[in-house]
């Protein structure tokens, strides 16, 4: 480790290198979370099981990624990142691995709902916000969106491979590829990712040499997470980031995220083409979140999401007719303005959270916002499901997600950011 900082510090500061280690990790997590929607008709051809109860696993799934989030982002505090990171990827890989053996649907809920969302709360959004706030003063926003941008690259890199290994050999066999790889990333993680800058000797980059160091916090994780929770609930600002985050979970892990695939269906496309079209919007997406973030250090947040929660309710409810169009002004068109937006929503969203409850807690805050993402997901993935079984379509599910993002595009013009620093 001393070595390499030693040969990257006069080149680049150290953090890039821990934004491409974390990349790598937010990667396999993203892949793995984008797995159930290539395996959701597979299993319920082989079990039998309804979408709904699928659905329900999912739904589970996408809540406790969320809810695990704080209380991951305080572990890092106290027990330190490395240790926190490497411990979920080993549950991640166990757990992935295991469900390759499973036969009956409580297996799926333990599985893919318990164990696997508890174990992804602590490798996605709110690792990347720990890791941009103790590397990063100035260019946080670009971080955040390049991590961010991990999710895009997930689908982009994986989604089209599941989809090949689910038709030509078996879901099984996309689950064991994404445990291998989960077990893979792990030594990197012990090998490259520092606690903080000044365990190498830095500075976080952009932050002036008089600069006190941080100090890290003594009490139980719990205890720091329900005490940023009680603060920051507080405020006003923190119920519209909440509300407005739970509907970017809605519209995409929950609904797009889950269930696009099986929606192609219903429209005779292969789950292969519906995997491609998945990977053109990760496609765009790596580039939207990454330009997101770059803005995010220039704009104002507040601006951008609202163009972001505008544009994508207006591209939902342009879906259901896109099945009915050829060529570009079909399908490729709402891959293109869905793509786009996917996730650019979170750089902005964690400088509003910085802005408003301070860098060194803003980590376990954001946590709390990312619970509220993905408790719109668990929402959505399992409200669709239900509509999808009782009106045999997904065209309400599309028009209310479209619907509930130009209800967030208004709801994000009346965060004030005024400074609630939390103790």
């Amino acid at each position: 480790m001393d070595g390499l900082s030693a040969w990257v510090r006069g080149r680049v500061h150290y953090g890039w290198i821990v934004v491409a280690v974390t990349f790598l990790v937010m990667l396999i997590t993203a892949a793995i979370r984008s797995a159930p929607s290539v395996m959701m008709v597979p299993l319920e051809r082989e079990f039998g099981w309804s979408r709904s109860v699928i659905s329900l696993a999912l739904a589970i799934n996408l809540a406790l990624f969320g809810l695990m989030g704080p209380f991951a982002a305080a572990a890092m505090l106290r027990f330190g990142l490395r240790r926190t990171v490497i411990s979920a990827l080993a549950l991640l890989a166990g757990g992935v691995a295991l469900s390759g053996l499973m036969r009956s649907n409580w297996q799926l809920q333990l599985l893919w709902g318990w164990l696997v969302g508890c174990a992804t709360g602590a490798t996605a959004m709110t690792l990347g916000a720990s890791v941009v706030n103790r590397w990063f003063v100035r260019h946080r926003g670009l971080a955040m969106g390049v991590l961010t941008a991990s999710s895009a690259t997930g689908q982009l890199v994986f989604l089209p491979l599941m989809a090949w290994l689910t038709e030509h050999h078996g879901w099984r066999g996309t689950v064991w590829l994404l445990a291998g790889c989960a077990a893979v990333i792990a030594p990197l993680v012990w090998l490259l990712l520092p606690e903080r800058p000044a365990s190498i000797g830095l500075k976080p980059l952009g932050e002036p040499d008089d600069a006190p160091a941080a100090v890290p916090p003594r009490h139980h994780p719990v205890r720091i997470a329900w005490d940023a929770l009680q603060q920051a609930s507080r405020s006003r600002d923190f119920w519209l980031l909440f509300a407005s985050f739970f509907i970017c979970g809605a519209s995409t892990n929950g609904y797009i995220g889950t269930h696009f695939i099986a929606m192609c269906g219903d429209y005779g496309l292969t789950p292969v083409r519906g995997a491609g079209l998945l990977a053109v919007m990760g496609m765009f997406d790596l580039l939207g979140t990454t330009l997101s973030g770059w803005l995010s250090d220039r704009f104002s947040a507040q601006a951008l999401l609202f163009c972001y929660y505008g544009l994508r309710g207006l591209a939902l409810l342009y879906l259901p007719q896109a099945f009915g169009f050829a060529y570009f002004y079909g399908l490729p068109l709402f891959a293109l303005f869905y793509g786009l937006d996917w996730v650019a929503t979170v750089p902005p969203t964690l400088k509003l959270t910085a802005e408003a409850f301070g860098s060194e807690r803003a980590a376990v805050v954001f946590g709390w916002i990312v619970a509220g993402h993905q408790l719109g997901a668990a929402f959505a993935a399992l409200g669709a499901g239900l509509l999808r079984n009782s009106l045999g379509s997904y065209v309400a599910a599309t028009m209310s997600a479209g619907a509930l993002c130009l209800l967030a595009s208004v709801l994000v013009l009346r965060i004030r950011r005024q400074r609630a620093q939390l103790v």
